[in-house]
């Protein structure tokens, strides 16, 4: 048995690779430079342009581009009209976002618990916790794996709830044949550098309902119209002369955003398939590998993986998940957890949340684990990882 680094043995690796990175190449840095060397640098013709590459690309009627993932849940929350005294069924294993953009418009979160194969939310648990005071379910494409969008969406209709679909992670997931961003009622992206494409930041909210894009316009743009039909008062002055109809908020992106965008965008189809290629690897070389669990997917979903997350089966090793987090680490492979589950935080305590709410959730996490997975890690990168962690699987096994 190789002896593991942690303990003074030879790394599998000399140099450390990470969970996630972006790649940018001279494409992409010639696009952004070409916006910053012209006279519009925000709120130019590169939004409205990656605002229907997304429509086309994901075939949703309606696209808006903001500033971040953050301000996209926000906006859709807003647009839903989710306020005070409202409930937000949304699961805890995903970044704070997708809980406190209920918080944002004065609404109580409600967590709902997981698949314990998949790790997204329960369609069942989603129903369990439906009352009175439901509004919306903010369901997330956890990893990049589509929820079972079907189901949800059947209790969503049946309870008159607008479903939320957090898709983060899952840009260029497909489900059932149709893309992501086409199928809720809304659809979040995100855009942040280890997502499959980056604009920087960034993010994006889609929808089918002429109603629902009216709102989410106003939201991210200060709540401020240009167009007649909509204004209330007269007569009015000029060109120049706009009005506020509602509050907003300056959720705009950049023009040189949108630009690295769209240049982003062109190699999606070369990005998804490097990385189904790369779980596929993983998939196979960790399915029999005694004290690691792979993520089970449902097969409605055609998955781009955002990330790999294995799961240790602590009863058949000797190590914490720290202990074996800080092997890898020492073998020159640095995982990250995704995630903390949102009501064990604080902030979260102090708003009356405790533990035990979400029991599945609960133990899942207590052994999941990210691994690197991005398109631009190599064929010998991704067989370091697998050797990592079957080496320190073996040195720990029961």
């Amino acid at each position: 048995m190789e002896k593991l680094a942690i303990n003074g043995g030879e790394p599998v690796r000399r140099e450390k690779i990470f969970y996630g990175r972006q790649w940018i190449t001279e494409e992409d840095i010639e696009a952004v430079a070409d916006v910053l060397k012209g006279p519009l640098i925000t709120c130019g013709p590169k939004v409205s342009e990656a605002e229907r590459l997304l429509e086309k690309y994901t075939g949703a009627r309606h696209a808006v581009v903001v500033s971040n993932g953050t301000a996209a849940l926000h906006c859709a929350c807003l647009a839903a009209g989710i306020g005070p005294g409202d409930e937000v069924i949304t699961t805890p294993i995903t970044f704070a976002a997708s809980a406190n953009c209920a918080l944002y418009c004065g609404a109580r979160p409600v967590f709902a618990d997981i698949d314990p194969g998949t790790y997204n939310i329960d369609p069942k648990s989603i129903e369990a916790h439906i009352t009175d005071k439901t509004r919306a379910v903010v369901a997330v494409d956890f990893t990049g794996q589509a929820v079972r969008l079907d189901e949800i969406k059947e209790v969503c209709d049946r309870h008159g709830l607008i479903l939320i679909e957090d898709a983060a992670h899952s840009i260029g997931t497909s489900y059932k044949g149709r893309m992501v961003g086409s199928i809720a009622d809304i659809t979040t992206f995100s855009f942040h550098p280890v997502k499959t494409v980056t604009a920087g930041e960034g993010g994006a909210v889609l929808t089918n309902d002429d109603e629902l894009y009216r709102k989410i316009v106003l939201a991210h743009a200060h709540g401020i119209t240009h167009d007649e039909a909509e204004m209330e008062e007269a007569p009015h002055e000029g060109p120049w002369y706009y009005e506020e109809i509602t509050i907003g908020y300056n959720y705009r992106m950049t023009d040189f955003q949108a630009a690295l965008l769209i240049s982003q965008m062109s190699r999606i189809g070369e990005y998804k398939a490097r990385r189904k290629a790369i779980v596929k690897k993983y998939d196979e070389a960790f399915k029999d590998v005694p004290g690691i669990i792979v993520q089970k997917e449902i097969p409605e979903s055609d998955t781009c993986r955002h990330l790999y997350i294995i799961r240790l089966d602590l009863d058949r090793l000797t190590c914490t998940r720290r202990e074996f987090f800080d092997a890898m680490s020492a073998e020159n492979v640095q995982c990250q957890i995704h995630y903390v589950p949102v009501y064990y935080f604080p902030y979260y305590k102090r708003l009356g949340y405790s533990r035990g709410l979400c029991p599945v959730a609960e133990e899942v996490y207590r052994g999941i684990m990210s691994i690197p997975l991005y398109p631009r890690l190599t064929d010998e990168e991704v067989e370091d990882t697998i050797r990592a962690v079957k080496k320190i699987a073996a040195a720990y096994a029961r």
